[in-house]
């Protein structure tokens, strides 16, 4: 795989399934995130960078633009998915993408059955997947947050300063 297709490193759920195989096969610990990432900030990259720390791959996946739609409100995302999937690609700490459409990824994290799930701490009270992921003996890391950064307030600050 060249590291700088990114294409490459966007798999649909099933491709994803096949490659999970030969991860495990190769007695690699896979880590599983997921998020809009609507507009990619520092808080992104610190806590997709320390979700890579917990293993040996990082799967991010990626909700599409119609869940993030109906999670987010009809003016998001900002960003099309398959900009926000190739920008996440791109990262180093990102092994691979899967855009997925439901509202919650509980799933896909089934379909896969990561080693680690990391959620940011925001998400303490309710981590979507933590059942089968424990169940199968992995385990649920949650990650600090970056005070301050998230993309509503980069929107805030863009309407601010350039109006509606």
């Amino acid at each position: 795989m060249n590291p700088f297709d990114y294409q490459t490193r966007i798999l649909t759920r099933d491709a994803m399934k096949t490659e999970m195989a030969a991860l495990h096969a190769a007695g690699k610990k896979v880590v599983f995130t997921n998020g809009a990432f609507d507009i990619l900030h520092l808080g992104h990259l610190t806590y997709m960078t320390f979700a890579r720390q917990q293993g040996d791959c990082l799967i991010v996946g990626l909700n599409s633009d119609a869940s993030v739609k109906r999670y987010k409100g009809d003016k998001r995302p900002i960003v099309p998915q398959q900009e926000r999937a190739t920008m996440l690609a791109g990262l180093k700490c990102v092994d691979y993408v899967v855009i997925f459409d439901e509202d919650e990824p509980k799933e896909l994290i089934a379909h896969l059955l990561p080693d680690v799930l990391v959620k940011g701490e925001d998400w303490a009270h309710y981590v979507s997947g933590r059942e089968v992921v424990e169940a199968n003996g992995g385990r649920v890391i949650l990650a600090k947050l970056v005070a301050g950064r998230s993309t509503t307030n980069i929107i805030k600050k863009v309407v601010e300063a350039y109006g509606q």
